[in-house]
């Protein structure tokens, strides 16, 4: 009996020390992220894309799907922020990626889950889908 507490008390100290190693690194690596990035690190304006071609760009609606399928940017996929690392075999990395939800806020938290998973192709469309809407309308 002492043996198998004894066995199980190495085996928790070693995962332990496993996790804290893990811990570790995926905090030196977000640090030199962040050591680097610019404020606006990955936006991109409607303006911006406007001498690219769209046709050429993934886009990525970031919002739930009930929002997605109400309106969104033609040819877009639609994954929830909240999925963003689940699913980030979807999101692809030989082209250009943008990003969008409503105003910026949840793109840029999946923005920044990409770039941190290696995702060097990838940007935030600057003021979201209501401010795409808004351009769109005055055109």
């Amino acid at each position: 009996m002492k043996s198998i507490r004894l066995s199980l008390i190495l085996l928790l100290l070693s995962v332990s020390s496993l996790i804290s190693a893990d811990e570790e690194a995926a905090m030196e690596h977000i640090q030199s992220f962040l050591d680097f990035a610019t404020y606006n690190e990955g936006a991109v304006t409607k303006e911006q894309l406007a001498s690219t071609d769209i046709s050429q760009i993934q886009f990525i609606d970031a919002r739930p799907a009930e929002q997605y399928a109400k309106s969104h940017i033609p040819d877009a996929i639609n994954i929830d922020w909240r999925e963003i690392l689940s699913r980030r075999d979807e999101v692809p990395r030989d082209k250009p990626v943008v990003l969008y939800c409503n105003t910026g806020l949840a793109s840029s938290k999946a923005h920044l889950i990409l770039q941190l998973s290696g995702y060097e192709n990838v940007k935030v469309l600057s003021g979201g889908y209501r401010e795409w809407q808004a351009r769109e309308e005055t055109q």
